[in-house]
């Protein structure tokens, strides 16, 4: 059986709370982002997941997504890896997108980027690596990390430009699987946040 990637973004923080861009500012998670990382770790160790004995995984080094993986019990067998951080938002770091329209009206990060931080081509290389990475492992793979890396590497699981990203929303906390439909990659579920209920 092909391998799937497993998605977990990481838990609220007071950035994501607002809507704040938060690329590579090292924000903590909230309590309610403790919170639910433990859910979502109570998930992983149900059925059908049952702890994912076998899966390989890794997690942006930020500390946001380090302590989701960790409190979701994960941390343990988790590699850091920097090509799950994410995007670096640059002049926009710390705005939220009506702040961003304030200055660029019609703004829109999956068209038009963001200054001073990384190009929408870079963050698909990224994407792109993340993508080849777990098509090339023999197992299943879990990540954790943040929202627009981990839209992008949806899209890009898909074979579809970066802007289709915009199209795939993911809540702090959720979990998402990508894999394969009559031999073609897939996706099996997005978004989902039923043990935050």
């Amino acid at each position: 059986m092909a391998p799937r990637i497993l998605l977990a973004r990481h838990g609220q923080t007071e950035w994501s709370l607002s809507g704040k861009h938060t690329g590579r500012t090292d924000i903590p998670l909230l309590e309610e982002g403790r919170n639910g990382a433990k859910l979502l770790g109570e998930r992983l160790h149900r059925a059908p997941f049952d702890g994912l004995p076998d899966v390989e995984v890794r997690t942006s080094p930020l500390a946001r997504a380090r302590e989701t993986c960790e409190i979701a019990g994960f941390g343990d067998r988790a590699t850091t890896w920097d090509t799950l951080m994410e995007w670096d938002y640059g002049s926009y770091e710390g705005m939220t997108p009506a702040e961003i329209q304030g200055v660029r009206p019609g703004w829109f990060i999956w068209r038009d980027g963001v200054p001073g931080g990384e190009t929408l081509a870079q963050v698909t290389a990224r994407a792109d690596e993340v993508v080849d990475w777990a098509r090339g492992a023999d197992r299943d793979v879990l990540v954790f990390a943040h929202g627009h890396i981990l839209r992008s590497i949806g899209a890009r699981w898909l074979g579809l430009g970066i802007d289709f990203a915009a199209r795939i929303r993911l809540s702090p906390t959720s979990i998402s699987a990508l894999g394969w439909a009559y031999g073609e990659p897939a996706i099996e579920s997005w978004n989902e946040t039923g043990h935050l209920a």
